[in-house]
């Protein structure tokens, strides 16, 4: 189980923050779609996704020839209103929005497309 410690260390980097706000507002998504919103390369996103992963902060799942990314349901209960204000932290900022306009541009978007 994560610890305290842990999940703040996931958090405190700027790329792992968005990926965790991006996955709090949308429930799940690839890492194609996280490569799109963020505007960065996909070994960087998977390294980072693997961090939160590792520490227990999000899980993946196989669709098909997809693999998503969502929170973990599996955190502790503490875990989750900060995971909330988080979200609510950061979700009228300038970043956020960019983010967010990124993904719901995103050409390729998995559930509308054969691939990425």
């Amino acid at each position: 189980m994560i610890t305290p410690a842990q999940f703040f260390k996931c958090l405190s980097d700027d790329t792992r923050l968005r990926c965790v706000t991006l996955l709090q507002k949308e429930g799940k998504l690839c890492v194609c779609e996280l490569t799109a919103a963020l505007d960065l390369s996909q070994p960087k996103i998977s390294r980072h996704l693997a961090q939160l992963r590792q520490y227990g902060l999000l899980q993946d799942s196989r669709e098909g020839q997809w693999v998503y990314y969502q929170i973990s349901p599996k955190l502790p209960d503490w875990a989750f209103p900060i995971l909330a204000n988080a979200l609510m932290a950061v979700d009228n900022s300038a970043q956020f929005t960019k983010d967010l306009e990124r993904l719901h541009h995103m050409a390729c978007r998995p559930e509308t497309a054969m691939y990425c």
